[in-house]
């Protein structure tokens, strides 16, 4: 009785106590330039690019075509690909991984549901594009996925590169839930496990490192961060509290990366009011160790 007691007392004290701050992690964030391209109104998903350091890849949220859009280190569009065969029912995030064969695919999910209607998600897997590619992007494979409990609104989407595993984090209830997608993916429908229950509210974008060590949601609101420890699995990271760190708010902000070198990590917002969205970078004042030596040697972007 006292050690269930004990346990309940802590789940309570994570649940409702405080985030902790912790302002010696990360530099406020730096405008690296602005979103200019009249074709990416609705920026909802980030990821780094591997083939061109200090690129990202994002997308428009619902509505628009099946465009991946490659902006640089100012925010400047410099590609525009057309996925071959999808379309945008409501593209809410973007993450980068090692496909089954370990080509870097680049994840494009297509997992928003505002009322929580949609019984499927889809997640197109598509190779990391060279910009001297010509006509529409091959779509290598579709992730067709069905929550295990109930339809439900996401717009997190992560990709972790040590289990191959895939995330969705929700968005709209008291305190969002964390899904599980297990690799390898089957070819028919697969199954979004329910893993953990976290103490935050209207996640709408996330991020893990490229080697895995560290881990990023984002609320409209607050920028939320965890160490992962070796061997540890991405539900026992999240277990722990989360640091939140220093965010200042942007319009519409839906979308979050690191880096690939770990040296900090961008944001982008939808344009809103008028005002054109305008792409940040946090740099990391404080070192980690990395299982990738050769990707962190604190090059900017």
């Amino acid at each position: 009785m006292v050690s269930r007691a004990i346990f309940f007392i802590g789940v309570v004290l994570i649940a409702c106590g405080p985030t902790p701050h912790d302002p010696s992690l990360f530099e406020a964030g730096r405008e690296l330039g602005i979103n200019t391209n009249e074709k990416l109104e609705e920026a909802s998903g980030l990821a780094a690019s591997t083939r061109y350091p200090g690129y990202v890849w994002s997308h428009n949220d619902s509505g628009h075509p099946a465009d991946l859009f490659l902006l640089d280190s100012v925010g400047k569009t410099i590609a525009t690909f057309r996925l071959e065969g999808a379309t945008n029912r409501d593209w809410e995030d973007i993450a980068l991984g090692p496909g089954p064969d370990s080509t870097n695919y680049i994840y494009v999910g297509d997992i928003g549901d505002n009322h929580s209607r949609q019984v499927f998600k889809t997640i197109y897997c598509v190779e990391e594009p060279s910009l001297d590619h010509i006509g529409p992007l091959p779509v290598k494979a579709v992730l067709i996925i069905r929550m295990i409990d109930q339809p439900r609104d996401t717009e997190a989407l992560l990709a972790d590169p040590i289990s191959r595993n895939l995330y969705l984090v929700t968005k709209t209830e008291k305190q969002v839930w964390l899904y599980e997608v297990k690799s390898p993916f089957g070819k028919d429908t697969v199954t979004a496990e329910r893993i953990i229950e976290l103490p935050l509210r209207h996640i709408v974008a996330g991020d893990i490192s490229r080697d895995g060590s560290e881990i990023l949601l984002k609320s409209y609101d607050g920028i939320y961060y965890w160490r992962r420890s070796e061997g540890q699995s991405i539900p026992d990271a999240l277990k722990s509290l989360p640091i939140e760190l220093a965010y200042k708010r942007e319009p519409q902000g839906e979308a979050i990366a690191w880096a690939i070198n770990a040296s900090g990590f961008y944001t982008l917002s939808e344009n809103a009011k008028g005002e054109r969205a305008k792409l940040f970078f946090y740099e990391r004042k404080v070192h980690v160790d990395s299982a990738a030596p050769d990707l962190n040697r604190g090059q900017k972007p």
